[in-house]
């Protein structure tokens, strides 16, 4: 049980957290790995935050904004850590203001359109971009168009993992980004594979 998990600060090796992730068993139209799980361990939780808001750290970011859905859990934490104002970039059709629309394809090759409202970036506004997972890049390279054509500033932009994808490297040379896998284990993400999950099925 996750309640039963204890970790030590002295013990805490950088991204331990990783393992608290769960494989995909419902198949090829999940993601490969559900990384909601770790959320549910308080110090996981905690320290995936930290790790993400480090480099960050001191730097002139005016709001936080987080990508439908999931990014929303790390960018209201981060945007409550740094004490500053939260945004939704959310899925085209659930916002009930005048909005800015964007296309963009996903991780599973689907093309889509997200929003977002139009009275909360203004020029020159500095915005960290939070999402789950970058996998193809797709969704946080439309997040980011929708920031610039108001005017506004990439400030940043993070998630658990930035795959080393096409799409991912590009993000990279662009923006100040930010993750939490150690580059020892990128091989295993890049993959989409996690030796820890093979680990712990062998052993049931």
């Amino acid at each position: 049980m996750l309640r039963d998990l204890k970790c030590t600060p002295g013990s805490r090796e950088p991204g331990w957290y990783l393992s608290l992730m769960a494989p995909n068993v419902k198949g090829p139209k999940y993601a490969w790995l559900d990384p909601s799980r770790l959320y549910c361990h308080h110090q996981a939780f905690h320290d995936c935050v930290e790790d993400l808001i480090q480099p960050f750290r001191g730097e002139a970011i005016d709001l936080v904004a987080g990508i439908d859905a999931m990014g929303f859990i790390l960018g209201a934490a981060i945007a409550s850590t740094l004490q500053k104002g939260f945004l939704a970039i959310r899925k085209v059709g659930h916002l009930c203001v005048e909005t800015l629309q964007q296309p963009y394809r996903d991780y599973s090759g689907r093309d889509k359109l997200m929003e977002v409202r139009t009275d909360a970036i203004g020029p020159g506004l500095q915005v960290l971009l939070v999402d789950q997972w970058v996998e193809t890049g797709g969704t946080m390279q439309a997040a980011a168009q929708l920031v610039e054509r108001q005017g506004g500033q990439v400030a940043g932009i993070a998630a658990i993992c930035i795959e080393d994808s096409e799409g991912g490297q590009r993000l990279k040379q662009q923006y100040r980004w930010s993750h939490c896998v150690p580059t020892e284990m990128m091989p295993q993400f890049n993959a989409h594979r996690l030796d820890v999950n093979k680990a712990q099925q062998g052993s049931e």
